[in-house]
């Protein structure tokens, strides 16, 4: 059973379904006749013209012939599976049908891996040395072990006091080339790129080996600080290259990790630092406002940076606007807003100015 069951999910031979029942609809007269000669699905008698009917993808059903077919009891929370015509509980449909993992020992519902004289969930069948998941990469017997062929071979040149080439991953019979604590088949130790044969300047990128030249051809970028190759997610910035942990403020040195950051004279700073050195930045173009500063919404902006974010219209603190988005919205496009988002504003400004006043209350809008 449990091999005929081991792609269940997938296959369709099941479905897993949830039931929450309700009081039977008002008919019309027309259809009236046909529910009174309608017969529940189980045991075919019909219904009483005010009981409640179960109605499960179109089969009617007694409340009490609504039930598992193993166990006869009503479903928990309405939930069923439904197999070969017959519906079960979740509990009784595990134990008639599903196999057990193992490894974890949970029931299997969905793929199952036959293996090694055993049922396994996908995720639990790994090689017992790395850990690898082994559902789609096949595996190797290695003394009542399953592993994966990489350690299959290592495990095996170790028994012979061999060495597992890292290109090839199988035993070398003749003597290794090493390189960095790694053996390799004399003639798999090439440029991966042109083929040629490598030397002690080997480069290594992403687990394959380049010589120097297709290495520097390869357009790798190098970190600005540490001066090594970035083979992850870079950082551009300052007119250089840097690893994500090596971009840092040059004061407190953290890390900016994605958050904003401000140049000046070729260095970059966070926001606090940037501020208690050289003054504020404008929100709006993150530039030092080197004239005057309109403090607004708790922000400074430049004099020509302070304008509608809609529009774009000049705004002044003589000019009515409110804020939207953190950013100043002039009136003209706030009465072109729709009426429930105008609602929604307004309660908040409300709300942020009774924070600010206790005891006078108003609009956000200057």
């Amino acid at each position: 059973m449990a091999a005929r069951l081991g792609a269940l999910a997938a296959s369709g031979l099941y479905r897993r379904r949830q039931h929450r029942q309700s009081p039977p609809p008002a008919v019309p007269g027309n259809m009236s006749s046909a529910l009174a000669n309608a017969v529940c699905q189980r045991c075919q008698a019909h219904f009483a013209p005010a009981e409640r009917i179960v109605n499960s993808n179109g089969e009617l059903y007694h409340e009490h012939c609504f039930v598992c077919a193993q166990c006869f009891r009503p479903f928990p929370e309405g939930l069923f599976y439904e197999f070969e015509g017959r519906k079960y509980c979740e509990h009784d449909f595990q134990m008639l049908f599903a196999p057990c993992c193992g490894s974890c020992g949970e029931f299997i519902i969905g793929r199952v891996i036959k293996a090694m004289n055993n049922n396994w969930h996908p995720g639990c069948f790994r090689c017992e040395l790395c850990d690898i998941e082994l559902a789609d990469l096949g595996f190797v017997k290695n003394a009542g072990r399953h592993l994966c062929r990489p350690c299959h071979n290592r495990e095996k040149a170790k028994g012979l006091g061999k060495y597992v080439c890292q290109r090839c991953h199988l035993v070398i019979d003749e003597q290794p080339l090493m390189f960095k604590n790694d053996a390799y088949h004399p003639d798999h130790f090439s440029c991966t790129h042109c083929g040629k044969e490598l030397t002690a300047e080997a480069r290594e990128l992403k687990g394959e080996l380049y010589c120097l030249p297709c290495h520097d051809k390869m357009g790798v970028p190098i970190c600005g600080a540490c001066r090594r190759p970035i083979e992850g997610r870079v950082v551009n910035a300052l007119g250089k290259q840097w690893h994500v942990e090596h971009f840092v403020c040059a004061k407190c040195e953290k890390p900016f990790l994605g958050h904003r950051h401000y140049e000046k004279k070729g260095l970059a700073y966070c926001e606090t630092h940037y501020n208690q050195l050289f003054g504020d930045v404008c929100y709006n173009c993150s530039h030092v406002i080197e004239g005057d500063v309109v403090s607004a919404l708790n922000k400074a902006w430049c004099v020509s940076c302070f304008s509608c974010s809609t529009c774009n219209s000049k705004l002044t603190l003589k000019n009515k606007f409110v804020e939207f988005d953190m950013k100043p919205v002039c009136k003209r496009c706030y009465e072109k807003f729709p009426l429930e988002l105008k609602k929604r504003l307004k309660k908040l400004s409300e709300l942020a100015a009774r924070k600010a006043h206790p005891k006078s209350p108003g609009l956000n809008s200057t």
